[in-house]
């Protein structure tokens, strides 16, 4: 029998050469071998290095939604141009008040456009709401005689101040002055849709629809010599840009 020394060196020898071939990278191992393989994934509880940062949540959308051109919309003298019509600084006169009515009208009889402001008229130049503007088209000095050829997309510029306030015509609407339905969708802060709350600065360029109503036999008018008809062009403000 070989002394107890040498036969514990012999058992831990077997041990050693077992342990080193479980545990070595180049293994193909099998059964509870395999699982504790350098491809392993390593167990969570023992990582030491430090964790990744945590993702910056994305900014949640603003419910104002995108901020639209707009000004303070306190009424003022202003100076209109229409580059299609070939229109350039009309002057437009602000009075409290409602499209054509007497002030309006006596405003108009002068040449010049009119802006009516207050409980029943519109905001100023570039405020959030509907900035009315008439003027005649066959009187005076016929300075909307050209207005009904205005179409989506041409622009409206409007001087005040040290300010050019851009808007774009989006459409056409007819007003009957016999229709105060008609009449309050005119006047309207969002023009054509009474009650709606404003969002948007507009412009609503209004004129008489004369022409076309005498050839139509519709001869009546109201007590200032307005016939039944006004043609409305409607436009959203899309700038506002410093004049040089």
């Amino acid at each position: 029998m070989p002394p107890v020394p040498a036969l514990l060196s012999a058992l831990l020898l077997v041990l050693v050469q077992a342990l080193v071939g479980c545990g070595g990278g180049g293994g193909a191992g099998t059964g509870a071998g395999a699982a504790t393989s350098a491809t392993a994934p390593a167990d969570p509880g023992s990582q030491t290095s430090a964790p990744e940062p945590l993702a910056t949540p994305a900014a949640e959308p603003s419910s104002a939604g995108p901020e639209v051109p707009h000004t303070d919309g306190e009424p003022g003298r202003a100076l209109l141009s229409i580059p299609r019509l070939g229109m350039e600084g009309l002057p437009v006169v602000p009075y409290r008040g409602w499209t054509d009515d007497a002030p309006g009208t006596e405003i108009q009889d002068g040449g010049v456009a009119a802006s009516p402001f207050g409980p029943r008229g519109g905001t100023g130049p570039g405020g959030i709401g509907n900035y009315q503007v008439t003027a005649h088209r066959l009187s005076s000095t016929q300075a909307f005689l050209d207005l009904p050829r205005l179409r989506a997309g041409d622009l409206v510029h409007v001087d005040v101040g040290s300010r050019r306030l851009t808007y774009e015509v989006t459409r056409t609407r007819i007003t009957s002055f016999r229709e105060p339905a008609l009449l309050r969708a005119q006047r309207a802060a969002v023009p054509g849709r009474p009650g709606v709350a404003a969002t948007r600065a507009m412009i609503t360029l209004s004129t008489c629809r004369t022409p076309e109503d005498r050839a139509e036999g519709n001869t009546w008018s109201d007590r200032f010599g307005n016939p039944e008809h006004r043609i409305d062009k409607i436009g959203v403000l899309r700038n506002v840009t410093r004049l040089p």
